[in-house]
């Protein structure tokens, strides 16, 4: 037997407690493994919108900087840099959190990415509306980019999750339930001589007296 076993007092009362440990822990497990299952399902849905975030994200790059290429050749790459410069802002981000499967993930919010040509601060006059097409793809491209943030360090949470439960359904399936169950055969092992030791004892004792 397992020294851990060996440990323990065999008596009833430890009998008992150890069967009503190995049912909290035979629940436990069950409970983990549908949250687990639940996680595993709800970031596989994750995973799709992060796939199409990520994708939609290269697109409007993509798109952001062909039309870049565009109003470079229009108007020259230094006037384009310099319009660049004067359109520059901060951009205020609100970072709040919800929650998934009692996860906290995060939610990502902005003002308004996007403005009106008369907005970014650039000349209308000195500049081509090659430029304006560019910027408002940029805009657009940049709002993707925030929601695919958003969308993956929601995955990110959800995977940190699975491991974890998957670790605790693990050790609670191969570690703490086969040790429970251990000392729980061998207190049983240990009762079962002790009532044969008692039986034939007594059946001594009567002999002598007979």
């Amino acid at each position: 037997m397992a020294s851990a076993a060996e440990a323990i007092t065999p008596t009833r009362g430890e009998l008992l407690k150890l069967a009503r440990r190995i049912e909290l822990a035979k629940r436990g497990h069950q409970l983990l493994k549908e949250k687990r299952d639940a996680l595993v399902a709800e970031l596989f849905d994750v995973l799709d919108e992060l796939q199409d975030a990520i994708e939609e994200a290269y697109k409007r790059m993509d798109e952001a900087f062909k039309e870049l290429t565009a109003a470079e050749i229009t108007m020259g790459a230094l006037e384009v840099k310099k319009a660049a410069l004067a359109s520059g802002r901060d951009l205020e981000v609100d970072l709040d959190t919800r929650y998934i499967m009692g996860v906290t993930v995060p939610i990502i919010e902005t003002g308004d990415v996007r403005r009106r040509v008369t907005e970014r601060g650039y000349g209308l006059i000195q500049t081509s509306s090659k430029l304006d097409d560019a910027a408002r793809k940029f805009e657009a491209a940049l709002e993707s980019i925030i929601k695919l943030a958003e969308v993956e360090e929601t995955a990110k949470s959800l995977a940190r999750e699975v491991e974890e439960t998957k670790r605790r359904v693990n050790s609670l399936e191969n570690i703490i339930i086969p040790q429970l169950e251990s000392a729980k055969k061998y207190i049983e092992f240990r009762l079962e001589e002790l009532e044969r030791e008692t039986f034939f004892r007594l059946k001594r004792i009567k002999r002598a007296m007979v």
